[in-house]
């Protein structure tokens, strides 16, 4: 009996997971490299935190979504915005969420409505840090 109440406790657990914590580093990474989301989800979550110890002027990450496609043209485009601007052109369409950039030690948190994904789209996420972007990247993946 108890294992039949685990397991039907753990069962809601898995089903609702509407949200995501990443880690970014001093040595241009993140921990992860793919994200699931849930189409069940109304808005999903996704939770950025620096565990490095550089500035983030120097060593500072944040994470954008986008079209697959639309990656390289946000990174080049939100270079001119600066720093202060999280480096993402404002009001770039092709944006569907970012979180400020972040330095060693700090964190931040992005929701978005999950009815902006579209099924069989290719989404990408990365870090629009000038020079991030080519290696601090992963995929994100709209699931049943």
């Amino acid at each position: 009996m108890a294992a039949m109440l685990t397991t039907l406790a753990a069962g809601p657990v898995l089903a609702a997971t509407c949200d995501v914590e990443i880690e970014s580093n001093d040595a241009m990474q993140f921990n992860k490299s793919s994200i699931a989301v849930p189409a069940s989800c109304k808005q999903f979550t996704v939770k950025l935190k620096h565990v490095g110890k550089l500035p983030k002027v120097a060593m500072g990450h944040n994470w954008v979504l986008s079209k697959a496609t639309d990656v390289q043209g946000v990174a080049t485009d939100g270079i001119p915005a600066g720093l202060d601007k999280a480096y993402v052109k404002h009001g770039d369409a092709r944006v569907v969420a970012h979180t400020k950039v972040i330095g060693g030690g700090e964190a931040d948190a992005v929701s978005f409505d999950v009815a902006k994904l579209k099924a069989g789209e290719s989404y990408a996420w990365f870090c629009s840090f000038p020079g991030h972007a080519s290696i601090m990247k992963g995929t994100l993946t709209l699931s049943k």
